[in-house]
């Protein structure tokens, strides 16, 4: 069984994962959150707070939890978006220096 290895939390209500078959994906947490006992993980601080869980899912203090096996079919969030706009951000900041000099 594939299981969550690491968990990296990052901006948005994204997390990076490496499953135990060394495959990785970054997820949007946010369709699952924001009714009911999730409410709470709208506070980036309580989301933050994401844990392995000895079966290899992953959960939150509150226990709202997902499984391995569920998790490694969910699809990837595009990343490529995300590397052109700070693609573009870097580049901005080059033309910045540029002009200052």
């Amino acid at each position: 069984m594939t299981e969550v290895k690491k968990i990296l939390v990052l901006k948005d209500y994204l997390i990076l994962l490496r499953f135990s078959d060394d495959s990785e994906k970054i997820i949007d947490f946010r369709p699952f959150i924001g009714k009911g006992i999730t409410s709470e993980l709208l506070d980036y601080k309580n989301f933050k707070k994401v844990k392995i869980e000895p079966g290899g899912g992953i959960a939150w203090d509150n226990g709202f939890d997902f499984c391995p096996n569920f998790l490694i079919e969910l699809p990837s969030h595009n990343t490529k978006k995300m590397e052109n706009s700070n693609r573009h951000i870097v580049k901005q900041k080059k033309r910045k220096k540029s002009t200052i000099v």
